[in-house]
């Protein structure tokens, strides 16, 4: 079985981080590092269809498992993605059941759902039989939904019985943007302040843990006390920081060292 479904059947809590950048070496760097998964960013980013095929086998080499976010509600980029065998896909921005049901559909081969038969990289190459990866292994890729407003909270008893939906992922910074409080996800002063964003997020965590259901985030902060903060309250799978901004950050401590040591400015 796909190791990262492996883990979220068991219950495990898991780690991750996000790429966005157009390098698939990046997904190589991060794969022996030893995250569980690397989340590849289609939807905010200006990866190609290519940089998602060499990003996937660049990160697969080193045994690491890539889940990609594909564009909201684009059946093309949906089949493309499917068609590379990632190990997992999420879906942003839905906020409906039928959304839900919809997208998860088009991850199914037929009698269950509605994709369309064309896997490449996904069998190897003809490597697989279609039979084998139509009925078997294309139910070991992981699916998400990832819940972003309000209205998604509001359908998640509902959204939460599709048995072929893996795990529900938080998109915190759009959630505050939906009660019309966006960034006000943490409060700075006191993360463990609870703020309105997060009474949402408590909301969401109660229903999915009562159906049984995988809760992620997924948030740019990678302090120590923003990490505990988001486990205690009950989320399984943490995906933090970025490609860019880890370079940013790295970059700058050494210009200021360089700065201060080579040229002395203070």
């Amino acid at each position: 079985m796909n190791p990262l479904k492996e883990k979220i059947k068991a219950g495990k809590p898991i780690c991750g981080t996000h790429v966005t950048l157009c390098e698939p070496a990046i997904c190589e760097i991060y794969g022996q590092m030893g995250y569980d998964y690397i989340w590849l960013d289609m939807e905010h980013s200006a990866l190609s269809y290519k940089d998602v095929m060499y990003s996937l086998n660049a990160a697969n080499l080193r045994g690491t498992p890539v889940v990609v976010r594909v564009p909201q509600d684009d059946l093309t980029a949906t089949k493309k993605v499917l068609e590379m065998g990632p190990d997992g896909i999420i879906f942003p921005m839905v906020n409906t059941p039928e959304e839900a049901n919809r997208l998860i559909d088009y991850t199914l081969y037929p009698p269950i759902g509605k994709r369309g038969c064309g896997p490449m990289r996904a069998v190897h190459y003809n490597g697989i039989t279609l039979e084998d990866y139509t009925q078997k292994q294309s139910l070991e890729m992981c699916r998400f939904i990832q819940m972003e407003s309000t209205v998604a909270i509001e359908n998640l008893e509902e959204m939460a019985k599709n048995p072929y939906i893996d795990g529900f992922v938080f998109g915190p910074v759009d959630l505050s943007g939906s009660i019309g409080k966006l960034l006000q996800v943490l409060d700075e002063d006191d993360v463990e302040k609870e703020t309105e964003t997060q009474k949402w997020m408590k909301k969401a965590i109660s229903i999915l843990k009562a159906h049984g259901k995988y809760v992620g985030i997924s948030f740019g902060d990678t302090r120590p006390e923003v990490i505990r903060h988001w486990h205690d309250m009950g989320i399984d799978m943490i995906s933090v920081g970025s490609d860019f901004g880890y370079l940013y950050e790295q970059g700058m401590k050494a210009l200021d060292t360089l700065r201060r040591e080579h040229i002395g400015v203070k």
